[in-house]
């Protein structure tokens, strides 16, 4: 089955082009022509005085912004999903987003996230660990949810509940992520989601604690956009057991079935992490490495010919044109590269535009 090649995937970036934006790091888009002929971007924004990781899980929101071309750059033009208040279930954070239109309604999906604790001030940022009250908590309460207008200028109107909850004893027990949507030629809402599961492990003092597990990508299928959805398999689709960790699904479907883009968490796949791998599959469950499972990799080639290997080339996401080829990709990037986990990059994170060099192969 074809998908794309490497070719086409690297080709040169605008590097003024894509999504920045003053005193925030903006991480992960998904862009919609709206019904204005203007690109609409909808990314996350995360306050640049609070170290990235993990002040997404946190403090982050969905924000809107546009541009004449699908390269940009975009000018930030609202906050779609702002804090809402501790006691929602996406009070405090959302963030990943993912646009699909389905019919004459746009649908956000995304995550959110909440916590019970007091906000963090900048000069408390030291305190945001991975390991802190508001990263632990925050992470055990992500969950999948929509947001629903009939403009993409909103207003939007967002669920009191998750479309896509956690189940115990489940690869989804501690929490679900990074929603990826199609609607199937059979009129059905496919929904690829990241997942972890509570596992256990023995602390120095001998004491037994529950932790999450390593990640996973799981499918479930709803007849319509906001549910139910029901998780198709009892075991994931990708794993550390089945084919190897990856994270940041971007699925697509036509008239050849489906197809993937992801990053290989730890380059079991391609051979260096944060490299993106190609998977297809006829029905959504039963998926296979591309030929040439290798999509994308950390180097890339700037208009201006610098070169450079980020540190973070995630969240892809893709853009399709009037006849439904492939038209760009939208990635979240880090520059430092040590990557987002040192949270020393001097510069911010951005969303940058990749257009193809040519259409999808047939």
């Amino acid at each position: 089955m074809s998908c794309l090649h490497l070719t086409q995937i690297q080709p040169v970036i605008p590097k003024l082009g894509g999504f920045r934006m003053d005193g925030y790091h903006i991480w992960g888009s998904s862009v919609v022509k709206g019904e204005d002929e203007r690109y609409h971007m909808f990314a996350t924004r995360v306050p640049a005085n609070l170290p990235f990781h993990p002040a997404w899980m946190i403090a982050s929101e969905i924000v809107r912004a546009t541009a004449d071309s699908p390269e940009g750059p975009y000018q930030f033009a609202e906050v779609v999903l702002p804090a809402r208040g501790a006691d929602y279930w996406d009070g405090r954070s959302t963030h990943n987003p993912r646009m699909l239109k389905v019919g004459d309604t746009y649908v956000l999906y995304y995550m959110g996230s909440t916590h019970p604790f007091e906000d963090v001030a900048p000069c408390r940022a030291n305190e945001l660990t991975p390991t802190s009250k508001w990263a632990v908590v925050g992470r055990s309460n992500k969950r999948i949810g929509i947001a629903t207008s009939d403009s993409v200028c909103g207003p939007w109107t967002r669920l009191d509940m998750p479309v896509l909850p956690t189940k115990p004893g489940t690869f989804y027990s501690h929490l679900t992520s990074n929603p990826s949507a199609c609607v199937a030629p059979d009129g059905k809402i496919y929904l690829m989601f990241k997942s972890r599961a509570y596992t256990k492990k023995f602390t120095d003092d001998g004491a037994l604690w529950p932790v999450c597990g390593d990640m996973a990508i799981g499918m479930a299928i709803a007849d319509k956009v906001d549910g139910p959805y029901t998780v198709m398999t009892p075991e994931p689709l990708f794993s550390t057991e089945t084919f190897g960790e990856i994270e940041d699904p971007y699925m697509w479907c036509d008239e050849d079935g489906f197809h993937l883009l992801a990053k290989d968490q730890r380059g079991t796949i391609t051979g260096e992490h944060g490299n993106g791998i190609l998977a297809h599959s006829a029905d959504a469950l039963h998926w296979e490495l591309d030929a040439e499972p290798l999509a994308y990799t950390r180097y890339v080639t700037f208009d201006d010919g610098t070169q450079r290997k980020l540190g973070n080339l995630e969240r892809c996401s893709g853009l399709f044109d009037e006849n439904g080829k492939l038209t760009h990709l939208f990635f979240a990037v880090w520059e430092d590269e040590r990557g987002f986990g040192c949270n020393k990059g001097t510069l911010p994170a951005w969303n940058m535009s990749v257009p193809l060099r040519r259409q999808v192969a047939e």
